[in-house]
């Protein structure tokens, strides 16, 4: 006997466009739980510069894969397919339909594509690399691995050093190239994905990147960063919004430089990750605040009994 198909709505999009606000919209509308998939939403310590959902706001949808991890913890993109996919066979016992978000692609994409099979490798090799690229800066970790991997060189983001650092890491651990692992094979899911990408015209959505920045900074984001200072080298905080309070504390330049750098850098962040899922022609794209046009296009990709028709969140 066949069973009622399942749906998995990923709403994806840059930082700061208003992912959050729709979710909960969506969430309580289709009466369902929300995942994660923003890679530094889930550490405890990391809390005013991740842009994570409001005490109230997790009370209000049952959020997933937020606050779940310590920055000590050893976690990787691997370890998070396995617990999402094992969390959504849960949830779909009850549920229709489950909402995930986040703006790392990468994570987004080990849900709906599934993850090329690349060898583990010592972490040691990782710690070494943080060092190493703490000490010699972005320039020569882009030379380094245009000239142990010019294939992956050509095609990745090279303002990420998370991506930069992992092609350096699996050449010094096995040899071998990262690319010649990338390839891409599209796994089947037991349960529907359809995809939402929100944006706004750039000058709008980078307006609300510097307000962002101006109300973590206010809310509280140097001083947590402070107090991560010491643990500055560990894996989860080579993220945007601490590495330039880092570089700051260490007096590479001064507040009025370091603020501009986060703001900046953010605008930077957020158009990478549109390039990204740019790439995804199933994504369908709207401007947050059509709400109606986003409900319509759900109910017409879900089939719901009975049917889903209202339009309004």
């Amino acid at each position: 006997m066949p069973t009622d198909p399942k749906y998995l709505i990923l709403v994806v999009g840059p930082t700061a466009v208003g992912k959050s606000d729709l979710c909960l919209k969506l969430a309580k509308k289709f009466e369902t739980e929300i995942l994660s998939c923003d890679s530094r939403q889930f550490y405890r310590e990391m809390n005013h510069g991740t842009a994570k959902p409001s005490s109230e706001e997790l009370a209000e949808v049952p959020h997933h894969f937020i606050n779940t991890l310590s920055i000590v913890d050893s976690y990787d993109v691997r370890k998070y397919e396995a617990e999402a996919l094992n969390l959504l066979d849960c949830l779909f016992k009850n549920k229709r339909v489950v909402l995930m978000t986040g703006g790392t692609g990468l994570f987004a994409s080990a849900i709906a594509n599934g993850l090329d099979v690349i060898p583990d490798v010592s972490p040691e090799i990782r710690v070494e690399l943080i060092q190493e690229y703490n000490e010699k800066g972005l320039e020569w970790l882009q030379s380094s691995v245009a000239a142990v991997d010019p294939e992956f060189y050509a095609q990745v983001d090279r303002a990420n050093p998370q991506r930069l650092m992992r092609a350096l890491e699996i050449w010094r651990g096995t040899g071998l190239k990262f690319s010649s692992f990338r390839l891409k094979n599209k796994v089947h899911r037991p349960f529907e994905i359809v995809k939402i990408g929100l944006d706004r015209p750039r000058e709008e959505l980078y307006k609300r990147i510097d307000q962002r920045m101006e109300l973590m900074l206010r809310g509280g984001l140097f001083k947590e960063a402070e107090c991560l200072f010491e643990s500055r080298n560990l894996n989860a905080l080579q993220t945007l919004g601490y590495t330039e309070i880092f570089d700051f504390l260490e007096g590479k330049y001064d507040e009025k430089e370091m603020i501009r750098l986060l703001k900046r850098n953010s605008r930077r962040y957020a158009k990478r990750q549109l390039t990204w899922f740019r790439k995804d022609l199933l994504i369908r794209w709207f401007h947050p605040n059509q709400e109606h046009e986003i409900l319509a296009y759900l109910n017409d990709q879900i089939s719901l009994n009975p049917p889903n028709v209202a339009t309004q969140l």
